[in-house]
């Protein structure tokens, strides 16, 4: 941990405060009630996205919050969604950090670096492979129908943890469904989820009332920065594999104009490093390429 000066007793000597950085990846899909895309797309519905992002935002807070109140000191979040441009940096907790907009080389780890001493996934979800989550992908559900990590099904929170093994720092909490719990336990067995839906089907949850969620989310936040010195980093064997089954061929033929994108099949592609934000780096530029093709 980093530390630095603090102010000590009148009559003593100064003490030194641990600053402990919290770095938050905010996602939307994953807020509670949110099932449809125009819940979580400006372009759709502005009204319904307009009050999903409040809920968005309170739940970031809650994270924010809560890792204070655990004893966390600094934050940088994020902004991790479409456009990336989805909370209010005035209403931000603990006067925290904003990093927004697109085209960010480390996308949603970007910021990311060995000077934190935790990682929140909030507002995560499931991945197009795996059981019904609500609006499951993974980065871009018009090209991409399932990836891999070392020979498992992963979804986002994987792919990103990558960049937190990288820089050796641990992956505290994850906020989404139950299928986005259910998916980074194989990578990160220490982490604590907080379910704040569960899926019915790709467009349809069982969601807890925000106030309800915002709870939960705070209590798991406080516990996951009391809990960091015991909490490990990402298991994930390197050098590490991604294995990206897409949805034509076009598209994974494209991929492997990148270089070290090797072809398994007609519409599956592996990328290998011993280097994980290498390895995550590859991959961003493979979904950026094929995502213009996509669309």
């Amino acid at each position: 941990m980093i530390r630095g000066p603090a102010r000590g007793d009148i009559d003593g000597p100064p003490r030194e405060r641990a600053i402990v950085k919290i770095f938050v990846s905010s996602d939307m899909e994953g807020t509670t009630g949110v099932v449809d895309w125009s819940q979580c797309r400006a372009e759709e519905s502005p009204t319904e996205y307009a009050y999903y992002r409040g809920l968005l935002q309170h739940e970031v807070n809650a994270a924010i919050d809560g890792a204070r109140a655990g004893g966390a000191t600094a934050f940088l979040v994020n902004d991790s969604h479409g456009k990336m441009a989805n909370l209010r940096p005035d209403a931000l907790a603990g006067r925290a950090r904003y990093l927004s907009g697109r085209h960010k080389p480390l996308y949603m780890m970007q910021g990311l670096d060995a000077s934190f001493d935790g990682v929140f996934f909030v507002s995560y979800h499931g991945s197009m492979a795996g059981s019904p989550a609500a609006l499951s992908h993974t980065y871009n559900p018009r090209a991409i129908s399932e990836v891999l990590l070392n020979g498992i099904t992963a979804g986002e929170s994987a792919i990103n943890a990558l960049v937190a093994l990288g820089h050796r720092v641990p992956v505290a909490l994850i906020t989404g469904d139950d299928t986005t719990a259910a998916e980074i336990a194989p990578f990160c067995p220490d982490i604590r989820s907080v379910v704040v839906k569960s899926s019915v089907s790709r467009f349809a949850a069982d969601s807890l009332h925000p106030e309800d969620a915002r709870e939960l989310i705070r209590k798991a936040a406080r516990e996951a920065i009391r809990t960091l010195p015991e909490t490990g980093l990402p298991r994930i064997g390197l050098p590490a594999t991604l294995t990206v089954r897409f949805r034509n061929p076009d598209l994974a033929d494209m991929a492997t104009w990148i270089t070290g994108v090797v072809p398994v099949d007609a519409v599956t592609v592996q990328l290998t490093d011993e280097d994980p934000i290498r390895l995550y780096r590859r991959f961003v530029t493979l979904v950026l390429l094929t995502r213009g093709i996509a669309e």
